[in-house]
């Protein structure tokens, strides 16, 4: 090979790529929230779960990312490990899309696929066109690459060197060890495949030599779901051994097959002289024969995934760490998908947060009224606790936005941000009428028997507001309507208090330190109020944008 064709490998290698991820952002885009709508109506029927895998992989086009994010939906508790199983199957059948996707023969019409994307992209304002023109723009390019690639490696054919090489490949261990290690290294079994098609077609390698290759791809897929397990909960990490299970025992069946039986022969047959569309039929009947064998018995493979990871003892009661989220290293090695699988991870994140918060603000009262010092250290350490997810859900928000492709999904995260600004602003008021509890019993202030009734209608307002603000209600306007009208509430009692305090000052019964105290927890109080009419504000937004 020389550098001509060399440099023609490179620069096919890299349109193919390039395409390929245009393709599958402009696909994710168009489809907007639907993925989300499609999850929410996820059954534990295992032919509906395995559909659902499959389609949201067909859009999306890549196994990695819809495993990485159903990884993410068992670390939040939105889905449980044994629907899990049927996403998983689902997923690897969608997949083979791709693969028969760039087994057509539109190689002639392709420049004028990414013409008309581009144009499309560029001249035409409304989304959804621009979506659509990504689609094909990126389809378009993918087969120039294509078709670059398998020119430039025409002339390995005629290398007895290469060949033997390649002939190697008929080994079952060294062919799906190739595969494997090749795929685990670009994260991408689509890519991988792709690559390989474009060897077949150039004429370099055959069904019998690809085949064993083919299947290590299936397995080498399983890296990134794999990283993106790294600390999160036993049952997320299950979901990835699921997913090995799945592909290795594919492997090992369909390994069996083609040494025992006339399959390769057979695909052969089906096609003759189209090697691209040889592998991209054996690897959909890899994939779809795989989830039919093992659809009975789904059930077991959990089972079999439970006992190889065992539960941790006290795993729940690990102190200040994210518990619904993926570890933000990996979720940025797949960035397709990252918003989806941040978005439904962090709202699960802020409600842990909004408990804690919640809980301090009810705490908070009693400290002032009694000063328990075991209770003020608890509220500390929730306090702790919130500072700590404020600032780990920002990160998580930051990458989700700039992975985040959908206007809708923008007003959402930032809504989201705005949340948990305004919940860890509620922790810090709770926290200040906590302390001055400090400064009463140094101080040996004592309030009159009216301001401790008004401390306990205060705390009881708060959980009245909190109750009805962590509720569901169909309505959401209504609902907001009925935080507003509690936040009223906070603001006029706050008034009457003030003049109830001036009025004990004026009659003798109220110390001036101790006044000055009580005003400034009226301040806290009234802040509360405002933060939370702030919070059911930001989430009837995301309702009406997700409606």
């Amino acid at each position: 090979m020389d550098v001509t064709n060399l440099m023609g490998l490179l620069g096919g290698l890299a349109l193919f790529l390039y395409g390929m991820q245009m393709m599958s952002t402009g696909l994710e885009d168009a489809a907007g929230n639907k993925m989300k709508v499609i999850l929410e109506k996820l059954t534990a029927n295992r032919l509906v779960g395995v559909l659902v895998g499959a389609l949201i992989t067909a859009i999306i086009q890549s196994s990695s990312a819809t495993t990485v994010m159903v990884v993410g939906f068992v670390n939040s508790k939105m889905m449980t490990l044994k629907q899990a199983v049927w996403i998983i199957m689902g997923a690897n059948i969608g997949t083979t899309i791709t693969g028969q996707l760039i087994a057509l023969d539109v190689g002639e019409i392709a420049p004028v696929m990414a013409f008309l994307g581009v144009a499309a992209v560029v001249f035409l304002k409304n989304e959804k066109v621009h979506h659509i023109g990504e689609i094909l723009a990126g389809l378009g390019i993918l087969f120039i690459g294509m078709d670059m690639m398998g020119s430039a490696m025409k002339p390995l054919a005629d290398m007895p060197e290469f060949v033997n090489l390649l002939t190697k490949f008929e080994n079952p261990v060294l062919g799906i060890l190739v595969g494997a290690v090749f795929t685990a290294i670009i994260q991408s079994s689509s890519a991988s495949v792709g690559i390989l098609q474009a060897l077949a077609g150039s004429g370099v390698i055959g069904l019998r030599g690809a085949a064993f290759v083919l299947f290590g791809q299936n397995i080498g897929t399983c890296i990134t779901a794999f990283l993106a397990s790294i600390g999160t909960n036993t049952n997320a990490k299950r979901t990835t051994v699921i997913h090995i299970m799945f592909n290795v025992i594919g492997t090992i069946i369909f390994t069996i097959l083609c040494l025992v039986t006339p399959l390769i022969s057979l695909m052969e047959g089906m096609t003759p002289g189209n090697a691209p569309a040889q592998i991209a039929n054996l690897h959909t009947i890899f994939n779809v024969g795989t989830s039919i064998v093992l659809l009975p018995v789904g059930g077991y493979l959990t089972k079999l995934a439970t006992m190889i990871l065992r539960e941790k003892k006290g795993e729940e009661e690990e102190s200040l760490r994210i518990k619904y989220l993926l570890d933000i290293k990996h979720i940025n090695t797949d960035k397709l998908g990252a918003a989806f699988v941040c978005m439904e991870g962090i709202k699960q994140e802020v409600s842990r947060m909004l408990e804690m918060a919640v809980e301090n603000v009810h705490s908070s009262f009693s400290i002032f009224a009694k000063g328990d010092d075991k209770e003020y250290k608890d509220l500390e350490k929730r306090e702790e606790y919130v500072d700590f997810l404020n600032k780990e859900i920002s990160k998580y928000i930051t990458l989700a936005v700039s992975s985040e492709h959908t206007k809708s999904g923008a007003k959402v995260f930032n809504s989201m941000f705005t949340i948990t600004s305004n919940v860890e602003r509620i922790s810090d008021h709770a926290t200040n009428i906590a302390g001055y509890s400090k400064i009463i019993g140094e101080k040996k202030i004592v309030f009159s028997r009216n301001a401790q009734e008004e401390l306990l209608e205060m705390q009881k307002i708060c959980d009245e507001m909190f109750a009805i603000l962590r509720q569901k209600p169909e309505d959401m306007i209504k609902w907001h309507e009925r935080i507003a009208c509690m936040e009223q509430k906070i603001d006029d009692m706050t008034a009457a208090c003030r003049v109830n305090m001036y009025d004990r000052i004026q009659k003798g019964i109220c110390s001036d330190e101790g006044s000055i105290l009580f005003a400034e927890m009226l301040v806290d109080f009234e802040r509360i109020g405002d933060h939370a009419l702030n919070i059911s504000g930001e989430i009837l937004k995301i309702a009406m944008v997700e409606k």
